[in-house]
């Protein structure tokens, strides 16, 4: 059974409770959400679901037929990766007292396209925004210099073209 990373999308009421049935959906399936991306829409009314989720195409199916079934959810889409626009943003914080470290940190930073948010004399915090391989890679890379925390948002994701979900 191949089980790959597959990003759900879908519009729903933006009213307290439909987080918890949404994600209980995915619990009584047995399904582990590997990532999850909330916000509202220009209607205040409306709210944007982005989950990734590892399942086979049967079951990933079932679970998109049973979320187009629940009330709070207005329209669910199943995205194409080839036609999906997907980012992911990281909020990095290094370990930067040495000087080496330092300019090490700020030229994978930079590699990366990153922002610096802050910087003081022991650390830099930086944002990083990019497909989700990309910021594995970039932790990996910076992983010697010495990560003190960091906070990642989760896939948000769109499908190219005028088609709207």
């Amino acid at each position: 059974m191949h089980r790959s990373l597959s990003i759900v999308s879908f519009l729903v009421e933006n009213k307290p409770g439909v987080l918890f049935n949404v994600t209980n959906l995915f619990r009584r399936r047995g399904f582990n959400i590997e990532s999850i991306s909330v916000g509202p829409l220009d209607d205040p009314e409306l709210a944007r679901m982005t989950i990734t989720v590892r399942a086979d195409s049967r079951v990933l199916n079932q679970i998109v037929e049973q979320l187009d079934k629940m009330v709070d959810v207005i329209k669910v889409k199943r995205l194409d990766p080839i036609r999906t626009v997907a980012r992911e943003m990281i909020l990095v914080k290094l370990q930067t007292s040495d000087p080496m470290a330092r300019e090490e940190a700020l030229k994978n930073i930079n590699s990366y396209h990153g922002l610096i948010l802050d910087i003081d004399a022991e650390s830099i915090i930086a944002e990083v925004t990019g497909e989700t391989e990309m910021i594995d890679e970039f932790l990996k890379k910076v992983s010697p210099i010495g990560i003190l925390e960091f906070s990642r948002t989760g896939v948000t994701a769109l499908e190219k073209g005028r088609l709207r979900l």
